[in-house]
């Protein structure tokens, strides 16, 4: 009988999704198949790989095209050969550690699966796993197997549930973007062309001073921008909506983000035109306390902790292991 450390967990595990309901069920199929790899002596085939790599594959087939979308395909189906040898690692060490599933589990999730995947209809589950071309037999050992998958990464992977203060504190110091909201400001902007090349500068430059003069003596900034203004907003009255950094060039960001709220900037020449800004509200920009990240910051650690072991585990696996890729 398997020992409490392997399946205290099991309990939760025992509402994750089923098989039945992922995407690799839905997976193209190709005919040809053949040895991906051998692991210990046991075989993992092309069809397996490509079953789990399915999904993505449909995905990246709506995203990339030609020698892309081949290169895109191949690291796709490498991660899936690796996640399959990986799996087969810890299934043969569950084996060779002599543990085992209660029966009673592996039914009861069955039942599970069953009664909230196809309403409680048994017959409606078998016929789906015949269209599929799977026997309850082989459903059953593919719920098995997962079940010892997840359990075995519960038992060896053990992380502590807290992290040092001191960790946070650095973690916090050398992460505070990660706890800065994104800045933006609500814009509204006024471009009026130098004309330089025509001889039109100065005439220009003098249009865009009387139009702060006007603005400051109390006109809508909207209607100005309406009347004067030749950028492509001008129609919206010069609204721009919220934008955040790196959306305007640098010159006009620099003045943008330091305007206060509801001014007016001066006449400001940039690249052959004049411009005039007015921002109306402003958003994010302000950082988190440590105080107020300390949980994140926590469960992003312990999480770190958690990949860092599941790692070295795995990579001792593999050391200890025969592997032959094809």
């Amino acid at each position: 009988m398997v020992g409490r450390s392997i399946f205290a967990s099991l309990t939760v595990l025992a509402l994750a999704s089923s098989p039945l309901s992922q995407a690799a069920f839905s997976a193209e199929p190709e005919i040809v198949d053949g040895i991906a790899a051998i692991v210990n002596g046991e075989v993992v085939t092309y069809s397996q790989v490509r079953d789990l790599s399915g999904p993505r594959e449909k995905l990246l087939r709506s995203q990339f095209k030609d020698d892309e979308l081949i290169g895109k395909i191949k690291e796709a189906r490498q991660a899936a050969l690796k996640d399959l040898i990986d799996r087969q690692l810890i299934l043969q060490s569950f084996k060779k550690e002599n543990f085992q599933i209660p029966d009673h589990f592996v039914e009861e999730k069955m039942h599970d699966i069953i009664r909230e995947d196809f309403g409680g209809d048994r017959n409606t589950f078998v016929k789906t796993l015949q269209a599929q071309n799977y026997t309850l037999g082989e459903f059953k050992k593919m719920e098995s197997e997962r079940i010892i998958v997840q359990a075995m990464r519960g038992q060896k992977v053990k992380t502590n549930k807290t992290v040092s203060p001191i960790k946070i504190e650095e973690y916090y110091k050398t992460h505070r973007e990660e706890f800065t909201a994104k800045e933006e400001i609500k814009l509204r902007l006024i471009m009026i062309p130098s004309h330089a090349n025509e001889g039109g500068a100065a005439a220009q430059k003098a249009m865009a001073d009387e139009i702060v003069g006007k603005l400051a003596n109390g006109a809508e900034f909207d209607r100005m921008a309406q009347i004067y203004s030749e950028d492509g907003s001008r129609e919206l009255g010069g609204d721009w909506g919220w934008i955040e950094r790196k959306t305007l060039a640098e010159p006009l960001e620099k003045i943008a983000f330091k305007l206060p709220v509801g001014k007016v900037s001066k006449v400001v020449e940039f690249s052959g035109n004049y411009y005039i800004l007015k921002v109306e509200e402003t958003r994010g920009g302000a950082t988190r306390s440590l105080t107020e990240a300390h949980d994140d910051i926590e469960k992003k650690l312990i999480q770190k902790q958690a990949q860092d072991l599941q790692e070295r585990w795995i990579a001792s696996l593999r050391s200890k292991a025969f592997i032959r890729t094809f």
